[in-house]
C-alpha cells in the first residue's frame, strides 16, 4: 500500500498533541508581563515540545517522501512511534507545573529517548522493506545524528537528579541538533536517475 494514509494519519495525531499541549496553557490572571513569570517554566517545556514535535513532523514527512511502499510491519512501527509521542503533552506539563523537578524532568527524557528508539526502529522498518540500496537507505547512511541523540538522552535521565539545568541544556543541545535543516533525504531524492524507485 501507499504512504499517504499513514501520512495523513500521523500528521493528524502530532496537530493534535501539539493543540492539547497548547491548551494546558493556563491564562494568567494579572495585565502585567510581572504576572507571566510564574508561568515562565510551564512556557518554558512548552517552546521545547513543540520544537520536538515539530522535529519529528519534519523528519517524519522527509522519511516518508524516500519510502514508496508500508506493510504492516511498517504500520506497527509508526504507531509505536506515536504511542510514545502522544505521552510528550503529559510529560511536558508535569515538568512545566513542577518547575522542573527531578523526577518530571528525568521521565521527559525517558519519553524522548524511547520516542527516538521508536524512530530509529520506523526507519530500519522501512529500510529492511525495501532495501539497502533504496533511496532512504541511501539518505540515511552513517546516521551520526540518530545515534549521538539516544546517548546525550542516556546523560541528561541521571542528570536530571543532580541538576535540572544540565539535563535541560542536553535537551535544548539534541533539539539544536536537529533543528539545522537535515537534507540528506532531499539530496537524494534531488540526485536520483528519473524513474528510480526502490525495491517493492
Amino acid at each position: 500500500m501507499g504512504t499517504g494514509r499513514l501520512e495523513a494519519f500521523s500528521d493528524g495525531v502530532l496537530a493534535i498533541l501539539i493543540t492539547i499541549m497548547v491548551l494546558e496553557l493556563r491564562v494568567p490572571h494579572g495585565a502585567d508581563l510581572a504576572s507571566l513569570r510564574p508561568l515562565a517554566p510551564v512556557l518554558a517545556s512548552y517552546v521545547l515540545s513543540f520544537v520536538y514535535l515539530g522535529i519529528y513532523w519534519n523528519n517524519h514527512h522527509h522519511m516518508l517522501h524516500a519510502t514508496h511502499r508500508v506493510d504492516g510491519s511498517v504500520l506497527w512501527a509508526n504507531l509505536h512511534l506515536l504511542f510514545w509521542l502522544s505521552l510528550v503533552p503529559f510529560v511536558t506539563g508535569w515538568m512545566g507545573e513542577n518547575h522542573f523537578a527531578p523526577t518530571p524532568t528525568a521521565l521527559y527524557g525517558v519519553v524522548l529517548l524511547m520516542a527516538a528508539l521508536a524512530y530509529w526502529i520506523l526507519q530500519r522498518t522501512i529500510i529492511a522493506r525495501q532495501g539497502r540500496a533504496s533511496l532512504l537507505a541511501t539518505a540515511v547512511g552513517r546516521d551520526l545524528k540518530g545515534k549521538l541523540s539516544p546517548l546525550l538522552y542516556l546523560v541528561a535521565i541521571p542528570s536530571a537528579f543532580l541538576s535540572q539545568w544540565i539535563a535541560g541544556a542536553l535537551y535544548v543541545l539534541v533539539a539544536l541538533i536537529w533543528l539545522a535543516p537535515d537534507r540528506r533525504i532531499e539530496r537524494v531524492l534531488t540526485s536520483a536517475p528519473e524513474g528510480h524507485t526502490t525495491a517493492a
